[in-house]
């Protein structure tokens, strides 16, 4: 039964195998500086030296004055080890492993962040490679110990079992910074831990990323955007978001409102004694009651300005709706006096 929980993974890890391009991650974590002082960073759906997460936080482990970096790899990942594996090239199944880096001197002193300078850093002395005895998934024992003795998580979780995922983080009150796609705040699981104020948007929200996957990733849509660059395949993936609960500047920035209310353009739901309000920014600043508003108002949300009354659903339970029409997901709020 193991072997086929294992094979099972393993197939399942072929399509959910998206690592994130260094500038992503550059652009996000610039925000968050102060945050890692003296903490234990644990990446733990990565793979060294494929991951940007990784490279990231070795090359600014002094700057960012980190206390400790975790990594570990996935045995099912079709990526793990291409570039440069740890052990055996053609070792079947691929090993999973875990890295530690407790201290990084200067390497190449130059500033740049590729393969030689990671695979250096893995042979130095401030750090350690040890073999795990399971797959590494994430809900491992090893992985889940690793997890305990962890301050902040940074990484990409694999996309389907984002909620699980979520779910052990806040379950061990471990703060984290994560990419998800923007619709996992529709989740029923997610929804009413970001209107409890347990999780909130980072500053980079919406758009598309180029992810690196795997040269047999199929195509999921018609739609999908595939590239390849030098041998290496790329998808392009829409309303990406990062998920977090640090403290970010941005929540508590004050969302400028510039219209006044009018009844003939803000219709009223059916089910509901609310208004309608097609973007946040037509959000009128003189309304007092409820409004609906769509999700992307989620990445101005200051809790200070407005409150989170519910997701969804109208008075009856179903959904918000407007001369019988259903609505995308719509959040309700009221603006705070």
């Amino acid at each position: 039964m193991a072997g086929k929980e294992a094979l099972t993974r393993a197939n399942k890890a072929k399509q959910d195998e998206f690592y994130t391009q260094l500038p992503d991650v550059e652009d996000e974590l610039r925000h968050y500086h102060t945050q890692f002082r003296d903490k234990v960073v644990f990446c733990n759906c990565d793979d060294p030296y494929e991951s940007a997460f990784f490279k990231y936080f070795a090359m600014n482990f002094n700057h960012l004055r980190l206390k400790k970096l975790l990594t570990t790899s996935y045995a099912g990942s079709p990526i793990s080890g291409q570039q440069l594996p740890l052990f055996h090239p053609d070792e079947e199944p691929k090993p999973a492993y875990q890295v530690e880096i407790t201290e990084v001197s200067d390497l190449n002193a130059d500033g740049a962040i590729d393969l030689l300078d990671v695979e250096q850093l893995l042979k130095s002395n401030g750090s350690v490679v040890t073999r795990l005895k399971g797959d590494g998934d994430f809900r491992s024992p090893e992985s889940v110990a690793l997890l305990e003795a962890s301050d902040i998580v940074v990484t990409n979780p694999p996309f389907s079992l984002f909620r699980d995922y979520v779910g052990q983080l806040l379950g061990r009150g471990k703060q984290f910074l994560i990419l998800g796609n923007l619709n996992a705040i529709t989740y029923k699981e997610i929804y009413p831990l970001i209107k409890g104020g347990q999780i909130w948007l980072g500053h980079q929200t919406g758009g598309e990323k180029w992810f690196r996957v795997p040269s047999s990733y199929v195509h999921t849509t018609d739609k999908s955007k595939i590239k390849v660059e030098d041998g290496v395949r790329y998808l392009a993936m829409k309303n990406m978001a990062w998920f977090t609960n640090l403290d970010t500047t941005k929540r508590h920035e004050t969302l400028t409102l510039y219209k006044r209310y009018a009844p003939e353009e803000y219709p009223r739901y059916d089910n509901c004694n609310a208004i309608e309000v097609g973007t946040y920014m037509d959000i009128p600043l003189d309304y007092e009651g409820v409004m609906g508003v769509p999700i992307t108002f989620l990445d101005k949300y200051n809790p200070d300005q407005f409150e989170i009354l519910r997701f969804r659903k109208g008075d009856d339970g179903k959904d918000l709706s407007i001369n019988g029409k259903s609505l995308y997901f719509r959040v309700l709020i009221r603006a705070r006096s």
